[in-house]
């Protein structure tokens, strides 16, 4: 214990110097107090300190603790450059001197403190499983999840080989460690390093730590008698637990019976085969996730064995023959009969197919492809059964014969009794459907390319195209003469449009005497496409449609002309083609106008006059166009065997294209009132679906193809020209090139 009138030394109770660190690095001691004074801590050694009564052992003891902690700071300046120098300073003779000290301690301790608890510059770990352990990760193919929640998945590990090479490759490897929760590699810093071997020294962590650093007397000894605790120390803190000797017994007892068990490491081996089979689960997880085994050699069959069958041995030629092959092309091996196995000499290519096979599993990249096991009929389309499907044409029931050279053209009367047919021959037929008999011929002298009725039933009127010319004859089925036919067929004189004086030489209106109808003669030549001159017409009401090509000062190589019957007049329609027309149609119920040209079909609108849509097909070319008795949806044929479906309220492309024919599309048709329509082609038959388009428009049209139809024969490259479904009934006309029209029915 320490007598009044003794002093504290000055150097206990004076605050030590502040010092500055400059952003360089080093430290510069400044004049002002040091703010930070180390926290009051008192241990046992203190109280044995501050029991002692002895003025002198005291005095002797502070002296030894000076000279040793003296002593060791030396040294540890030494090892750390000169750090953390101490301060000298004199003694206060008072309390009152020491709380003041403190005071101004503590306001430097707030001035210097600019350090910030703030989370912002903290980045939190990408991994969010917390205290979860990594082990139950292992068979999965993620590590954990982050803050979204989302699945953070495991990097592919290298093999042992491909690390070493990287990390001799590395010059900073040995810095790199690797983080298991965040599964990746961090590269530490130089003052990371520095901090790790203070650590592997026992030395403290920061360098300006001191742990040596001189002591300050933080309790007041004056008036003290006696220190903070003076009880003795309890005998218990020196004579082993017999609680604790029974628990360890008890966990002794445990281990032997196996009541406890420990999880022994897994020793991994030092060295692994490279090309061995590590198909196997066990093997596969020291690879990773994405590890695939290699590839198996093919086991050797008879032709390998010493002595194969006669059958497997090649004779003398195939062996000269196999010398003529590129190398590639030769077989591998050429089977060869010894006596016995003493007599196999060593294989001769065994190196070489050796180092082969480690090339491959070295060097050739592996790949994991997901196989489906799919069956084959689950893809196909649920179709209904053909027999719910009926009526269809499926058998020739009719034939009608009587031209000598291919009909080109067929078309059937609004009531389905007669049918018109124009053929190459220069003649024109009308036909009795339930007979098959002729009734009536016209001789026109050229080839005929398209026929046309009249859709109205009590005008029986009939249109035909041959070469300039376009005739509107009368059929005469009717008993009585139809006084408004003998008006729509009589031509007064030649007239032309009064608002274009440039269809006066295009277009001529006649009375054809001869034929008893009406003959209008275009003095330009018709279009012409693949060599045949065509002219498409349709006859609605009494509007007449045909393609002429014009080269005039209208600068428009090409023009669409509408006839009125009524007025005998012609007009051209304001639409300007881009591409030459293919064929024309109507909308069976509104005023639209459909014109098709090699590539695309454009839709007008001939109240409004205006363009509507441009269906583009993506064929090579097409050749016939027909409209659903609804309006809404178009099939298109083309040259090079494809059939389009455009659904007309729900895009511009085709919504099917069926491949159905090996040959050239040369008509396409709908029925009238039966979910029907068909295709004919060159290539002598004739293909019959089942269209089904339903009133709601979420529903698609249903496609089903039902029958192929054949029977007419090939003549000159061409074969079914023109295919016509009867109005009321579901029957078919085809007419061929072999001058045949049959009719097939159900």
């Amino acid at each position: 214990m320490r007598k009044d009138g003794k002093k504290l030394k000055e150097e206990d109770l004076n605050p030590i110097e502040k010092q500055e660190v400059i952003g360089n690095g080093s430290e510069v001691s400044s004049d002002s107090e040091d703010a930070s004074v180390q926290s009051p801590v008192v241990s046992d050694d203190d109280d044995e300190g501050f029991s002692e009564g002895d003025d002198d052992s005291s005095g002797n003891s502070d002296s030894d603790s000076e000279s040793e902690s003296g002593s060791e700071h030396s040294d540890f300046s030494e090892d750390e450059d000169g750090e953390n120098q101490s301060n000298e300073g004199g003694l206060s003779d008072g309390v009152d001197d020491l709380n003041q000290g403190d005071r101004s301690a503590s306001e430097d301790s707030r001035e210097v403190v600019d350090e910030s608890d703030s989370s912002e510059d903290e980045v939190g770990p990408r991994n969010t499983i917390g205290d979860v352990p990594l082990e139950w990760y292992k068979e999965e193919e993620h590590i954990g999840y982050d803050v979204a929640g989302k699945k953070i998945k495991k990097k592919e590990r290298l093999d042992k080989l491909d690390s070493f090479l990287a990390r001799t490759d590395d010059s900073n490897s040995w810095r790199k460690i690797t983080d298991d929760i965040e599964d990746e590699d961090v590269e530490l810093t130089k003052e990371e390093t520095k901090l790790i071997r203070r650590l592997l020294k026992g030395q403290a962590p920061h360098a300006d730590f001191d742990p040596h650093a001189p002591y300050v007397d933080w309790f007041a000894w004056d008036g003290a008698k006696h220190p903070l605790s003076n009880a003795p120390e309890p005998k218990r803190r020196f004579i082993p637990s017999k609680w604790e000797s029974k628990k360890v017994v008890k966990y002794i007892r445990a281990i032997r019976k196996g009541l406890i068990t420990f999880d022994k490491p897994k020793e991994e081996p030092r060295f692994y085969n490279l090309w061995g089979d590590e198909s196997s689960s066990a093997d596969k997880a020291g690879h990773g996730l994405s590890y695939i085994p290699a590839p198996k050699t093919k086991l050797p069959g008879h032709e390998e064995s010493y002595n194969p069958s006669l059958e497997y041995i090649p004779t003398q030629e195939e062996i000269s023959a196999y010398q003529l092959m590129f190398e590639e092309d030769r077989p591998k091996f050429i089977p060869k009969r010894f006596t016995s196995l003493r007599s196999v000499p060593a294989y001769e290519k065994s190196v070489r197919e050796t180092f082969d096979r480690c090339l491959d599993l070295y060097l050739c990249p592996r790949a994991r492809k997901k196989r489906i096991n799919i069956d084959p009929e689950s893809l196909k389309p649920k179709l209904p059964s053909r027999k719910d499907l009926k009526p269809y044409p499926t058998t020739c029931y009719l034939e009608y014969k009587g031209h000598k050279g291919p009909v080109k053209s067929l078309s059937t009367n609004p009531s389905g009794q007669y049918i018109a047919s124009g053929s190459h021959d220069g003649t024109v037929r009308i036909w009795e459907v339930e007979t098959g008999r002729c009734i009536k011929i016209w001789e026109l002298g050229e080839p005929v390319h398209h026929v046309a009725w009249n859709p109205l039933p009590e005008l029986p009127l009939v249109a035909v195209s041959m070469g300039q010319d376009v005739f509107i004859l009368n059929t005469g089925i009717e008993k009585e003469e139809h006084k408004m036919i003998a008006d729509l067929l009589h031509v007064e004189t030649s007239t032309a449009p009064d608002d274009s004086e440039s269809m006066a030489s295009v277009v001529t209106w006649s009375q054809c005497e001869k034929y008893e109808g009406i003959r209008i003669k275009h003095f330009k030549t018709v279009s012409s496409w693949n060599g045949i001159e065509e002219e498409t017409i349709s006859l609605p009401s009494c509007l007449l449609i045909s393609f002429v090509s014009l080269t005039f000062f209208l600068r428009e190589s090409k023009a669409v002309l509408m006839h009125l019957l009524s007025k005998k007049l012609t007009q051209r329609l304001p639409f300007k083609l881009h591409g030459l027309p293919v064929s024309v149609t109507f909308h069976p119920t509104r005023s639209i106008f459909f014109v098709s040209t090699k590539k695309n079909v454009r839709v007008y609108d001939l109240l409004k006059n205006k363009f509507i849509k441009k269906l583009e097909a993506g064929v090579r070319e097409i050749s016939s166009i027909s409209i659903h008795p609804g309006g809404d949806n178009v099939i298109v044929g083309s040259k090079d065997g494809k059939l389009c479906w455009f659904d007309m309220d729900l895009s511009s492309k085709p919504y099917k294209i069926l491949n159905s024919h090996p040959k050239d599309i040369t008509n396409v048709a709908f029925h009238r009132t039966y979910p029907l329509f068909a295709s004919c082609s060159d290539d002598c038959t004739a293909y019959v679906f089942h269209g089904m388009v339903y009133s709601d428009l979420n529903q698609n049209p249903l496609i089903v193809p039902l029958e192929i139809l054949h029977g007419h024969s090939s003549a000159n490259g061409r074969g079914v020209l023109d295919c016509k479904f009867h109005p009321r009934q579901p029957w078919l006309f085809t007419a061929g090139a072999d001058s045949i029209i049959r009719l097939f029915c159900h």
